[in-house]
């Protein structure tokens, strides 16, 4: 599941590991991201004590046996992790899914911690190329999901995106206990203070902050770019 910051990225990994069936991952290639581009957030020394930083046995490991013998691995990643010159010709070795959410309320969001962010700190130019790549190999659109879309029909759009990567949907992915998960990155206390509070999907609330001065640039190539994605979106079962 390829995704920019500021969704429910979090929130879908805590859905998809209360499956019984599920090993899930929690962005494996962070703390290379980190090391690489010399961002210090927060735990950054630990981040990187803690999680695994060479690309090739990150990628040996997303490609490998499922963990724990189970029959799905569901990864969690940020497409901004994706960095200039990367390989991402691993990506053909597995089921590629893109949650998308819209710019404006992605942006307002994000300003909060990086002030003047480029759409490749979004995540959006990436999500279109493995986009795209997926298709022309495949002949055939990757699913795609919007957060506004699972926020309002959590059950509908979930089961619609069981259905289309060929697993089956199941109610424990509604609900969760709150708290932490060994799974988490360690850095999930600096950044899921609602999620370990959370026990399911909030229900969506439209936002109405003005886009900062200075980002209309970025918006409108996001907003290019989501429209890619979007056009594509799955709902409900009924229409994969």
């Amino acid at each position: 599941m390829w995704s920019g910051p500021r969704n429910i990225s979090t929130a879908l990994l805590r859905s998809f590991g209360s499956r019984t069936d599920t090993f899930v991952c929690d962005e494996p290639f962070y703390a290379r991201y980190l090391q690489l581009t010399g961002l210090r957030h927060p735990g950054y020394e630990e981040i990187l004590r803690a999680h695994a930083t060479d690309f090739g046995e990150i990628v040996r490991w997303l490609t490998g046996p499922v963990p724990e013998g189970k029959a799905v691995f569901y990864q969690k990643h940020m497409a901004h992790h994706v960095l200039p010159g990367d390989d991402i010709a691993w990506i053909d070795g597995v089921r590629n899914c893109f949650l998308i959410r819209d710019p404006l309320e992605m942006i307002t969001s994000y300003v909060k911690i990086v002030p003047d962010p480029r759409p490749e700190q979004l995540g959006l130019p990436q999500e279109v190329a493995m986009f795209e790549r997926v298709r022309a190999r495949t002949g055939r659109a990757p699913p795609v999901v919007d957060a506004r879309d699972v926020l309002e029909d959590p059950r509908g759009v979930l089961a619609a995106l069981c259905q289309r990567v060929g697993i089956p949907f199941d109610e424990r992915m509604l609900r969760w206990e709150p708290g932490p998960r060994p799974t988490d990155g360690v850095w999930g206390p600096h950044w899921y203070g609602a999620v370990y509070k959370s026990k399911g999907f909030d229900p969506y609330k439209r936002k109405d902050e003005p886009l900062p001065p200075g980002l209309e640039n970025t918006y409108e190539e996001c907003q290019r770019l989501y429209r890619i994605l979007h056009q594509h979106r799955i709902t409900h079962a009924a229409e994969v």
